[in-house]
């Protein structure tokens, strides 16, 4: 599957966006992010608060996006660049688990923040949804030959994954006990400690679909002639 390159409006986009995640990340960095409004992250960025809108919904977001930028397109581009003759269940684990663990120059700075506010951790695990559009278009064109079931069971598939997914950063992300959990509130000691291996966790998550993958893919395979 080959995509086109972007055009100039598109990389403008592209620039914007990254500018307002930036701004977003680096304010929320030097005064905290209850002291960071939609109108500082424009004005940092260089454009208007109507047009951060067009971008992101909330601060929250922004500051989210500076760990989690495009990483469902780069889920389903790593699903789509394995090898055919590779396991579906094994390509998607592998990419959600490749994609979760490399997150940029900036993931420690983002994490600190967003391990640090129950607005920002929400807004993160509401990340996990963006997963399944882009894997649903890949998953459907490794079962294509499946007919008229395909794009059902690839939405299926990738809706799933989104939800594992979610299941297990919940999991890692899992406040201390005791700890307040009021709306703008921090958690014990300032920061929810991330609990355990998130690799580990992300692949138990999504071991339990395994079964529905290999079933789908059985689907797409020739029968033999003495069937």
């Amino acid at each position: 599957m080959t995509t086109p390159p972007p055009g100039l409006r598109e990389r403008k986009k592209q620039a914007t966006r990254e500018a307002l995640r930036e701004a977003a990340l680096r304010l929320a960095v030097e005064r905290g992010p209850d002291q960071v409004r939609v109108e500082d992250i424009a004005e940092a960025a260089g454009v208007s608060p109507r047009t951060y809108n067009n971008y992101f919904a909330s601060r929250e977001q922004a500051i989210v996006s500076a760990v989690t930028a495009d990483r469902e397109a780069r889920i389903a581009a790593a699903v789509a660049a394995r090898p055919a003759g590779v396991r579906l269940a094994d390509a998607v684990t592998e990419a959600v688990v490749e994609q979760y663990t490399d997150t940029g120059e900036h993931a420690q700075e983002a994490l600190l923040l967003i391990t640090s506010r129950v607005a920002l951790r929400d807004a993160y695990l509401d990340t996990t949804a963006g997963i399944a559009p882009p894997l649903t278009a890949v998953i459907a064109e490794r079962l294509e030959d499946v007919g008229a079931h395909t794009a059902h069971t690839a939405r299926v598939l990738a809706a799933s994954v989104a939800a594992a997914v979610r299941i297990a950063l919940e999991g890692w992300l899992r406040p201390t006990s005791g700890s307040a959990e009021a709306p703008g509130s921090i958690g014990a000691g300032g920061l929810v400690v991330p609990s355990g291996s998130l690799p580990d966790q992300l692949r138990s998550a999504l071991a339990p679909l395994g079964p529905a993958f290999d079933a789908a893919e059985r689907r797409t395979q020739p029968r033999d002639a003495s069937d």
